[in-house]
């Protein structure tokens, strides 16, 4: 449904690439604010079978709330209100019960997210397009065309690269882009059948550091569910990755967590089966251009920040909803750019910072026992409590922070 405001752009098209997370809620924001937005996405169907779990945090579910997808996500995810941070003995060293005003966040599994705002967006009127990966972009008379691996072709206003930490949009936008940074850390995740004997409560989830890293909570079928990291100066590629069997990664994390508490205990009632492998853990550096022309990028593309921040998802929403605003209210394109990586790059990459702190301490390179918190409550207030203002008009920025990007936190973008 659009909020009827016009086009304050200019902009009646977009073509959004990538359908993740950050696309169906892009083109969902879209639609609010007027703008007929195509996902098209490089997978032959939507992406099942794809990623580990996640977690939801509450301004990432108020974000989706203004699209309307909140409650679809909110009926597949567990609620998980508290936090506890421990080291590798098992002493608490801090605990957070969740701000009581606010959801808790959600975790699910990343799939089950896909498909969630997937489904939302196509029932509200959202086109997708399977098996489309972006070779090439240009601009035309028409404004944006994009060219696809099979040869096909479409044209819109804008283009929007949605494509996550490996963008094909953003070496368009600038072929000296940066690429994904390695964290030292490879990633993994499982099921242990030990359940609640692991000494975790319900609704928590716990944060052991030390010598290793894991991160747990209890599942709704009662298993823990965990995820941690091997830490490793020479990561695999993923060829090399998946020629290596579960067992023997498994192995290898056993040997890692030898008398972690309670990780040496959660792997030895994990097997092969309900092993995942995840991957090198990742994070964008800061992303020079977040736009050229007629082409911007949002979520992971232009500021993924690890999964140490347990805000990806979240920030990709974020943006989505920030950029639809932008285009409603401002009369071009650039403008509406501009504003958006205003209103957007300070937060993004000072959240992006903190989690390559976590990511340090994760693969042994600080000397830090734990993450340098002030506290919980005091660290998650800003993130928790963030909230975009979708009725506030935006007015432009007095210059483009894409062209002076190592002084981006000073450009201002003004609500009333």
């Amino acid at each position: 449904m659009s909020d009827n405001r016009g086009h304050g752009s200019g902009v009646r098209t977009a073509l959004v690439i990538g359908g993740g997370v950050a696309g169906p809620v892009t083109a969902l924001a879209l639609r609010k604010a007027g703008i007929a937005a195509t996902v098209h996405e490089a997978y032959p169907s939507a992406a099942d079978g794809v990623g580990a779990w996640l977690g939801l945090a509450p301004n990432g579910q108020a974000a989706l709330a203004t699209v309307g997808a909140d409650a679809a996500v909110r009926a597949l995810g567990q609620p998980v209100p508290g936090m506890v941070m421990a080291d590798g003995a098992g002493r608490q060293l801090a605990g957070f019960g969740g701000f009581p005003e606010l959801p808790a966040t959600l975790t699910l599994p990343r799939e089950r997210l896909f498909r969630a705002l997937t489904d939302h967006a196509v029932t509200a009127g959202v086109r997708f397009a399977y098996g489309k990966r972006l070779v090439a972009a240009e601009e035309t008379p028409e404004g944006v065309t994009a060219h696809f691996a099979d040869g096909t072709s479409a044209t819109a206003d804008i283009l929007i690269g949605a494509d996550g930490i490996r963008s094909t949009v953003r070496t368009v936008i600038d072929p000296q882009a940066p690429g994904p940074e390695y964290g030292g850390v490879l990633s993994f995740g499982g099921y242990a059948t030990v359940g609640g004997a692991a000494g975790a409560e319900p609704g928590t989830m716990y944060f052991a550091f030390g010598r290793a890293f894991m991160g747990y909570w209890q599942g709704p079928d009662g298993r823990m569910i965990w995820f941690a990291g091997l830490p490793t100066d020479t990561p695999p590629s993923p060829a090399d990755l998946a020629r290596v069997s579960h067992a023997e990664w498994l192995s290898r994390l056993r040997d890692l967590y030898t008398g972690h508490v309670p990780g040496e205990r959660l792997l030895r009632h994990t097997g092969p089966d309900d092993l995942m492998v995840v991957g090198r853990m990742e994070r964008m550096p800061s992303v020079p251009h977040w736009y050229r022309g007629r082409m911007v990028l949002v979520g992971d593309s232009a500021h993924a920040p690890s999964s140490s921040s347990g805000q990806g998802a979240s920030l990709a929403i974020e943006s989505a909803v920030e950029l639809a605003r932008c285009l409603r209210d401002l009369p071009s394109p650039a403008e509406a750019f501009a504003a958006y990586e205003s209103l957007r790059r300070p937060r993004v990459e000072a959240i992006g910072r903190n989690a390559a702190a976590v990511n340090k301490v994760k693969s042994g390179k600080s000397d830090a026992p734990a993450p340098a918190f002030p506290s919980p409550e005091e660290f998650l207030r800003p993130l928790h409590f963030h909230r975009i203002a979708w009725e506030a008009k935006v007015t432009a920025v007095s210059s483009s922070p894409s062209s002076r990007p190592s002084d981006a936190s000073s450009a201002t973008t003004s609500c009333h």
